[in-house]
């Protein structure tokens, strides 16, 4: 199942993927409504059927990781909260501020009830009385459906918990987290230090669950058909489905929802196969990895990139063509990275503006050896130092650069010419104007 993001370009044969779970019935333009999500997934167990402690065994039994990006455990971090004292929160994280990434967006665009069951089956696996779902307020979409959902749900069945919708600040960072949480508590939209962390004290001091929104619909899923249902795609350590954003130099970008495990090549061809010839291809996001175009037959899963340094991350796969210059193009999004900056430490107020600055030079064959050497140094240098994780995205993605790039750095060093047709691939955003 894959769901356009993009414009259409000439059909190639792709190699089928198994039929959505997440998704089923949507297509571009659709809403699915109350009456038609019921007929489609059937009603979910009731909460009141649901004690908590099961409810959470049952996804340590499926082996659910977190679809956010970093992949933590989802029974454990239920667990985490239940533990913790009343009244407990949930927050529904839907903020998305991975560039490349529309997967959150349009799970929530299309199919929003599945959203909210797998919210208020977490609040019952907790113990919560309030849940809240942010929404990056420049996702429209995404939130009026959202708001549309909410809206059905209150005149029709009820929720049976305090449920609210607020969009959140178009900020990268502001959807960590302790930002998101620090938000929603009246600051700024911006990391904290740690700890405590949100399972701790997080929306008004109470114990925060805070679950990515694909994790919350794939919870509700499985309280329906079962762990074994679940494990039936993916693979045995990482179990079930994922929905992954595709897209650059192919034929047509688009969601996709595919096993664990799938190969790169084949969420390629799942939309259309390379519109032209590729040089690299971006996993995980702009918070990720370039590798080269021979490492295809990789899964796409935690174990099968974890030997090439690389992470699934937010669920991106972003193929890069041959015709543009990947130190370029990673140029600009070390300079986005830095732009986004939250501020609060040295590693990002002055370690990424001077990667930045100095990597633009190498991008535009304007640097020597001593330079180069430079960036590999600060890019070693900041990572892990910072306040939050933000800095060391943009030095994972520097190193990667260096590496797959270094046929075109060699030229860069040794001719000062560039093969690039210096047009822009990537869509790098503007740098946040507000932390409100």
């Amino acid at each position: 199942m894959t769901i356009a993001t993009g414009r259409t370009a000439p059909a190639r044969k792709t190699r089928p993927l198994p039929p959505s779970r997440l998704l089923a019935g949507a297509s571009p333009d659709s809403y699915i409504g109350l009456a038609t999500h019921r007929k489609t997934y059937t009603l979910p167990p009731p909460p009141s059927a649901q004690p908590r402690y099961s409810l959470i065994d049952l996804m340590g039994a499926a082996g659910l990781l977190g679809r956010g990006g970093a992949g933590f455990p989802t029974a454990r971090k239920l667990k985490a909260v239940a533990d913790g004292p009343g009244p407990r929160v949930v927050v529904a994280n839907g903020t998305e501020g991975e560039p490349p990434s529309a997967k959150d967006q349009t799970l929530m665009t299309h199919n929003p009830h599945l959203v909210i069951d797998g919210a208020v089956l977490a609040a019952a696996a907790v113990g919560a009385s309030q849940v809240l779902i942010g929404v990056d307020r420049a996702h429209r979409r995404a939130l009026e459906a959202m708001r549309a959902a909410l809206a059905e749900r209150t005149s029709t069945e009820g929720l049976g918990v305090d449920l609210r919708l607020a969009g959140t600040p178009s900020r990268y960072v502001a959807g960590e987290e302790t930002g998101l949480v620090q938000w929603m508590n009246g600051g700024p939209a911006m990391p904290t230090s740690v700890p405590p962390r949100p399972f701790e004290k997080g929306v008004a001091g109470r114990p925060t669950l805070v679950q990515n929104v694909e994790t919350l619909a794939t919870m509700a899923l499985i309280a329906r058909h079962g762990p074994e249902w679940f494990r039936q795609l993916g693979t045995p350590d990482e179990p079930g489905g994922r929905l992954v954003t595709v897209s650059g130099a192919v034929g047509q970008p688009a969601v996709v929802e595919a096993p664990i495990g799938t190969p790169i090549g084949a969420l390629i061809d799942a939309v259309g196969g390379p519109a032209a010839e590729l040089s690299a291809v971006m996993v995980g996001g702009f918070y990720g990895t370039w590798l080269p175009v021979d490492a295809l037959d990789t899964p796409y899963s935690r174990a099968g990139l974890l030997p090439l340094g690389a992470s699934p991350g937010a669920g991106v796969v972003l193929a890069l063509p041959a015709s543009a210059c990947g130190l370029a193009e990673t140029a600009r999004v070390v300079s986005w990275y830095a732009g986004e900056s939250a501020g609060q430490c040295g590693p990002c107020i002055f370690g990424l503006a001077d990667l930045s600055e100095l990597f633009a030079q190498v991008a535009a064959a304007r640097a020597n050896r001593d330079d180069l050497e430079t960036v590999r140094r600060w890019a070693g240098e900041i990572e892990g130092r910072g306040a939050c994780k933000h800095p060391d995205g943009a030095a994972r993605l520097v190193r990667s650069a260096l590496t797959v790039f270094s046929d075109e750095l060699t030229r860069h060093m040794s001719t000062g010419e560039c093969r690039g047709n210096g047009r822009p691939v990537l869509r790098v955003p503007p740098p946040g104007k507000t932390w409100r």
